[in-house]
Parts: C-alpha cells; sequence; structure tokens
C-alpha cells in the first residue's frame, strides 16, 4: 500500500510590526510610542482598563484610527501602502456590536465583502466553519441568538480568505456560558485555520485560558508581555498581577464556597 501524504498544515497567518505607534486625539495620547512584533500564526491577547488603549492600537492595524506617528506593517509592509478598503478585505474584524445587516439574510451578510470585491462565498462551507446550521442561511439576523449573530459576524469577517482576525471585545454581549463556547471555538478555527489572532479584552481569565501571549496596556504604553503560564505564575509586574489577581481571587472564593 502505497504511503499516504500528510495532511498539509495551513499557511501560517501575516505578521503584525508596530513601530514606534502613536495616536493622539486633541491633548489625549491614546497610545503611547508602542514597538512590537505579533508572529505569524500567534495568538495574542491584548488586556488593560477601560481607556488603556488597546482597541485604539487593534484598529490602527485595518486603519480604523491611523497613528499620528509611526506606522503599522503587515509581512513588512506598511498598512497605508494601498487603499483601506482593500487591506479591511485582507483582516477580518469582529466587535461587541457585531454590525450585521438587519436587512439582509445571514447569506447575504457573509457574502457582501466578498461580493464587493467581485467574488463568491461558499455560504454552506462558511456556515459550517463556524459551526451553525445550514438552514440559518436564509434567516434574518433578529431571528437569531446573540451567540448565532456573533458566528455570523465571524463567518462574515473570515469569508473573503483573512488571515488575520481582529476580535475587539467581541464577546462582551454574550452570556457567560454562550462566550466560554464561543471562545473555546475561535481558538480551534484560529489553529485549524492558521490565522494569527488578536483578541481585546478586559477579562484576564480569558485572555490567560485562549491567548499564546498577553500584552497588558496602561495609559497608552505596553506594560506586560508574558506568556499565560509566566502570568499565572506572578510575573508580568504589579499592573499585570493586579488584572490577574481578580480571577484568582474569584477561584478562591469558589473553592471556599465549595468546601
Amino acid at each position: 500500500m502505497p504511503a499516504t501524504s500528510p495532511t498539509p498544515s495551513p499557511a501560517p497567518g501575516a505578521g503584525i510590526t508596530f513601530d514606534r505607534v502613536t495616536r493622539r486625539f486633541g491633548p489625549t495620547i491614546a497610545v503611547d510610542s508602542v514597538s512590537l512584533t505579533i508572529d505569524r500564526g500567534s495568538f495574542v491577547a491584548l488586556v488593560g482598563a477601560s481607556g488603556s488603549g488597546k482597541s485604539t492600537l487593534l484598529k490602527t492595524i485595518n486603519r480604523l484610527v491611523d497613528p499620528s506617528e509611526g506606522r503599522v506593517m503587515i509581512d513588512g509592509v506598511d498598512v497605508t501602502d494601498g487603499p483601506a478598503p482593500a487591506l479591511r478585505r485582507r483582516i477580518g474584524y469582529v466587535f461587541q456590536g457585531i454590525g450585521l445587516f438587519p436587512h439582509m439574510t445571514v447569506a447575504q451578510n457573509i457574502a457582501i465583502g466578498t461580493r464587493i470585491a467581485g467574488g463568491s462565498v461558499d455560504i454552506g462551507a462558511a456556515l459550517d466553519q463556524v459551526d451553525l446550521p445550514r438552514d440559518v442561511a436564509d434567516r434574518l439576523p433578529d431571528q437569531l441568538s446573540g451567540g448565532q449573530r456573533q458566528r455570523v459576524g465571524i463567518a462574515r469577517a473570515l469569508a473573503p480568505g483573512a488571515k488575520i482576525l481582529l476580535l475587539d471585545e467581541a464577546f462582551g454581549a454574550l452570556d457567560p456560558v454562550t462566550r466560554d463556547a464561543l471562545g473555546t471555538e475561535i481558538r480551534r478555527l484560529h489553529d485549524r485555520l492558521g490565522l494569527t489572532t488578536l483578541l481585546v479584552t478586559h477579562d484576564m481569565a480569558e485572555a490567560l485560558l485562549l491567548a499564546d501571549r498577553v500584552l497588558v496596556m496602561s495609559r497608552g504604553r505596553i506594560v506586560a508581555d508574558a506568556a499565560p503560564a509566566d502570568l499565572a505564575r506572578g510575573g508580568g509586574g504589579d499592573e499585570a498581577q493586579a488584572l490577574v489577581s481578580v480571577p484568582r481571587a474569584q477561584a478562591d472564593r469558589l473553592r471556599a464556597l465549595a468546601q
């Protein structure tokens, strides 16, 4: 019997570099000279208190926000080298509000970005990818649950073949059970498709459990950059540990209740 060839691994997602990125809004510095590299195929969580600059930094990748200074590069190419709409079709972006068009069916919502670019989408495969039944294709968004709508948003973000997935508090409006399940499925999707994923979240437990690397922002700067295990063992500095202490204290209280 001839030897079977191994299943090829998915091509890794694109690498992202921030080079001294600063963003000002009037006198307020939202992002303050951030320089770092996100490796291809990695899953990185960006955490911090409200107003720390994490969503602003994320949006510089797909040019929803332009830096006041510095530059952002994808695979060594400045994101400003070309039209913004073409860039955004290469980058999946999912946010808390989802942004589905209420008058369009699920299938139409998923296909819209690719259709505008002159392409087509296998809707059935797109629904399979996010674990939705194919019979939702003809439904309108208000006929779906919140978790289902968020899955449609993810399918739409990935439909053009994006290799970068940006999640901006994407699970924030979901109930805890749905949020946990969707986060786990996103991680599996990341691994299966070989994506480069950036997750902005205020939930440190979510960051620790899903990501390969955790970046902590405070006052526009990256104040910690560590593996989840390092943070769980007490690393990353005081500001990182202040965030880690919240799920740790909750776990301690739950154990006390059980006893």
